[in-house]
C-alpha cells in the first residue's frame, strides 16, 4: 500500500513512533521507537530477546502510532505485518540515531541487532 505524503512526512522527520505488538495472551504491547520510511515500509531497530522481537517472531501483526513532535493532534497510524532481518552491523540503528540526536549510537556490544519492516495494509492520516 502507498504512503501518502502527509504519512511519509511524519516519517521523514524526527518524530518518535509507537509500536503495538500483540502478546501471547491477545494483550497489546506499546514500546517507543526511532522510525524511518523505506519507499512504502517502514523501518524501525529493537535487539534479539526484547519482548518486541518475541511478539512480532510469534505473530507479525503490528500498529505504528507517529505523532508530529510540533503538533502532536497531526499523526498517522500505520497497521501491517512485520518481517524481521538480522541486523549484524546495527547499520538502521545508527542511522536512526543521527537522524533522531545527530551523534553515532556507538557499539553495544552482546546485542544482536534487529531490523523490523512494517509492510502497510491500512494507513490512516490525520493532520491539525
Amino acid at each position: 500500500m502507498p504512503l501518502p505524503t502527509a504519512a511519509r512526512a511524519l516519517l521523514d522527520g524526527p518524530n518518535f513512533a509507537t509500536v503495538a505488538t500483540v502478546e501471547p495472551d491477545g494483550s497489546p504491547q506499546t514500546s517507543v521507537v526511532w522510525i524511518r520510511a523505506d519507499g512504502d515500509d517502514l523501518l524501525f531497530s529493537t535487539i534479539k530477546g526484547r519482548r518486541k522481537h518475541a511478539n512480532l517472531t510469534r505473530d507479525p501483526r503490528v500498529s505504528v502510532l507517529v505523532l508530529d513532535a510540533g503538533d502532536p493532534y497531526s499523526y498517522c497510524e500505520i497497521r501491517g505485518t512485520a518481517e524481521l532481518t538480522d541486523d549484524p552491523q546495527a547499520e538502521l540503528i545508527e542511522e536512526l540515531s543521527v537522524k533522531y540526536t545527530g551523534e553515532s549510537f556507538g557499539e553495544r556490544p552482546g546485542e544482536q541487532r534487529v531490523v523490523v519492516r512494517v509492510r502497510p495494509g491500512k494507513v490512516f492520516v490525520y493532520v491539525d
